[in-house]
């Protein structure tokens, strides 16, 4: 058998919506996942044997990134993948003299956050019922 091969490379934003879709809010129009800035964005995409398996936008504005929308195909979620792409997105930013990088975490994925370094803030607030809270890293 052979190795499997994980590639974390650039994608194009319409490249991300349709993974978006399928994990975050498959119960919404596809319009409902795309973000008006997301042509600004820099985009990754992981793929495992050439199969585009977890995506996420990254938003830098000066010293300051946001990451947004990490998804990972639900037949593929606990295999670390979301923690590869976002080792990527640190390092990224780090080398694009990044100083702080945030994202809206939905509650329910806080600890996996925290696992790789991020901290809650007090600002919390909902949307589509859901509830947020956003967290961040001094790089």
């Amino acid at each position: 058998m052979s190795p499997i091969e994980i590639i974390i490379e650039p994608i194009l934003h319409e490249d991300t919506l349709p993974i978006r879709h399928k994990v975050m809010w498959p119960d919404k129009p596809l319009e409902y996942v795309m973000l008006k800035d997301d042509e600004r964005g820099i985009h990754f995409g992981l793929k495992k044997d050439s199969k585009l398996i977890t995506v996420v936008s990254l938003f830098i504005k000066g010293e300051e990134a946001q990451f947004r929308k990490l998804a990972t195909l639900q037949s593929e979620q606990g295999n670390g993948y979301a923690s590869l792409i976002l080792e990527h997105v640190i390092q990224y930013s780090k080398s694009n003299n990044v100083l702080k990088l945030w994202c809206n975490a939905r509650i329910e994925k806080t600890q996996f956050y925290k696992r790789i370094g991020l901290l809650e803030t007090n600002k919390t607030f909902s949307k589509g019922g859901v509830d947020y809270v956003i967290m961040e890293n001094h790089l």
